[in-house]
């Protein structure tokens, strides 16, 4: 395993995230207009208990493009100041995610092949998982994972049309999703991953995503498209809207040097970083009293919107 420590937060600081490849704006695009052209037809299977009188939640079932089905809570408040879209990494949730931004209606499609979404094409082992698709960038379970996303939120806002005016979107793939969809207003990064090529450099544990994931893309020149299409370094530069981003100095998962990849690739006119002690592990003092700065600054930023529509 890396040493998680090894670079000082001024180093860290000066790391370039991968430059595009060639096509790799275009890719990205094309899926999203394919997500978006897809004649979805979606479940309400069903409203679930809430421990909140103030909120009700729903249980939702969607076929995404391939014809992957795809399982998602949505968390609807009495009183909604706008939309939040949470793409989840492999610390997925197991339960609705009514406390994930209070006030704001809430999204959650479950990763395909994990959680409300595990199915019996894609391993729900996350090794396994991290590399299914590995063949071709449109295959690979990570961009499917993108376009569900989209659909998601297309859904929020046909079953809720007043969450359009204030979308954020959040979570561990969410800089892939960020820079091509117009209706999203705001981003929320915290502990930013898929880095590109960087990772490649830095072990992380044995049987864990990232590292099955880095050994996949080793074994050949092709499996490296996979990296380079799939690189949240390169797709951050596509940013276009207001985007918090919380990188780690320490971080046993996710490397930070990919982390700050990531968050140094958000044009500076976007990005509003915020630097994490630790990334996932135990909260330092430190990170906790952040955590207070973070939501009040997502407060402010969040509902302003609305207020200057």
């Amino acid at each position: 395993m890396m040493e998680t420590t090894s670079f000082s937060k001024e180093e860290l600081l000066q790391i370039k995230g991968d430059t595009p490849v060639a096509g790799f704006e275009e890719f990205w695009r094309a899926q999203y207009a394919a997500a978006r052209a897809w004649k979805c037809s979606y479940t309400v299977e069903g409203e679930l208990w809430s421990p909140s009188p103030d909120c009700r939640i729903y249980r939702i079932r969607f076929n995404s493009i391939d014809g992957i089905p795809i399982g998602m809570w949505l968390a609807r408040p009495r009183e909604s100041t706008g939309g939040l879209l949470s793409a989840h990494g492999y610390g997925h949730p197991t339960i609705p995610p009514v406390a994930a931004s209070p006030g704001r209606t809430v999204a959650v499609p479950c990763v395909r092949g994990l959680g409300l979404s595990q199915c019996k094409e894609i391993p729900w082992q996350k090794d396994a998982h991290a590399v299914y698709g590995f063949d071709s960038p449109e295959h690979y379970v990570i961009t499917g994972g993108v376009r569900d996303l989209w659909i998601a939120l297309t859904i929020m806002i046909d079953m809720f049309p007043d969450t359009a005016e204030n979308i954020v979107c959040g979570g561990g793939m969410s800089t892939m999703s960020i820079p091509w969809d117009d209706r999203i207003h705001y981003g929320d990064v915290n502990i930013p991953t898929l880095g590109g090529r960087i990772l490649l450099e830095h072990p992380v544990a044995p049987g864990s995503p990232g590292e099955a994931r880095r050994l996949k893309a080793l074994e050949s020149p092709e499996n490296l498209r996979i990296i380079d299409f799939c690189n949240a370094a390169a797709a951050a530069r596509f940013i276009r809207v207001p985007t918090i981003v919380t990188p780690a100095l320490s971080d046993k998962v996710v490397p930070p040097p990919g982390q700050f990849a990531i968050a140094n690739s958000i044009p500076e006119k976007y990005r509003i970083m915020r630097i994490r002690e630790v990334g996932h592990g135990p909260a330092s003092e430190a990170d906790k009293a952040m955590e207070k700065e973070l939501a009040e600054l997502r407060a402010r930023l969040f509902v302003s919107r609305r207020k200057n529509a």
